[in-house]
């Protein structure tokens, strides 16, 4: 190995063998005390290694699965096909739509509860602050890897009258349940920032703390009412937002032109999206 601190050659040969296809998305790497074995180091040293190639999002930590290889694909989300009119019904939502599309198997860790309104939250549902507001939180992997953390809030009444209050998950996701409901989104606003992620985003995600992340707020509402606000956050590196707007002719043009689902960069584009809306 070359000169330099230990841990920072052990990880200059870890991070070669994954470029190299040594160690592919979703291999398992040696864990610590195996690691430190191997290279003749102590574990700290090994552990070090491993959190250098954690904070350069090559590898993730799964609590039950030690240290796994990361996925280096790039989806593309195309962010305004939530209120296309033509929006095929699906008993799936679309975050699990577009894994399998794109040959991926998606999971979710899924939880619901009421709870009263932040400042923020009830300022974006146009709420009392306070008032009761039902609150449903994901994260989604895809191929047992973090892919985002999702969190939207309802305003009670309009949960109550669509079932969006469950406990359980919504397999088609809430965007149809609510239309099903007779309460379709006609119009969103989307905020999406980028910025570094929080401890507590990190170790939901599986990244190191300060990784850049995509921050996407969605406000969504009919013609008469805030339907619900959804907040994502997702590895900056690994998802790229597209919007689509004008007429259909000149969408289908775009996209042909465009040559989906595969446009440069190694990465997969998707008439669905990876983005708030189905939690």
């Amino acid at each position: 190995m070359a000169a330099g601190p230990r841990y920072q050659r052990i990880a200059d040969v870890l991070r070669d063998a994954i470029r190299d296809g040594t160690y592919k998305p979703g291999d398992r790497l040696p864990s610590h005390n195996e690691l430190a074995d191997q290279m003749h180091v102590s574990i700290t040293t090994a552990r070090n290694a491993i959190q250098v190639l954690v904070a350069e999002n090559l590898l993730f930590t799964a609590t039950s699965r030690g240290t796994i290889v990361r996925s280096q694909e790039v989806l593309e989300s195309v962010v305004t096909n939530h209120i296309r009119r033509d929006r095929p019904t699906s008993a799936h939502d679309i975050f699990s739509e577009i894994a399998r599309a794109a040959g991926r198997e998606p999971a979710k860790q899924f939880s619901a509860r009421m709870e009263p309104a932040g400042t923020e939250v009830a300022h974006w549902l146009g709420v009392p602050k306070d008032s009761w507001v039902v609150s449903r939180t994901v994260v989604q992997y895809l191929d047992n890897e973090p892919w985002s953390w999702e969190v939207s809030y309802y305003p009670r009444d309009l949960a109550e009258l669509t079932g969006i209050d469950s406990p359980h998950d919504i397999p088609e996701g809430t965007t149809r349940r609510l239309a099903a409901r007779g309460y379709p989104e006609t119009a969103h606003r989307d905020t999406v920032v980028a910025r570094p992620a929080s401890a507590d985003e990190a170790a939901v995600l599986g990244v190191g703390a300060g990784t850049m992340l995509l921050d996407h707020l969605r406000i969504g509402a009919s013609s008469t009412r805030i339907m619900r606000v959804t907040r994502q956050r997702s590895l900056a590196a690994r998802n790229r937002l597209a919007y689509e707007l004008g007429d259909d002719e000149g969408t289908a043009l775009i996209r042909k032109t465009l040559g989906a689902p595969h446009p440069p960069g190694n990465s997969h584009s998707f008439g669905n999206s990876l983005v708030p809306g189905s939690p």
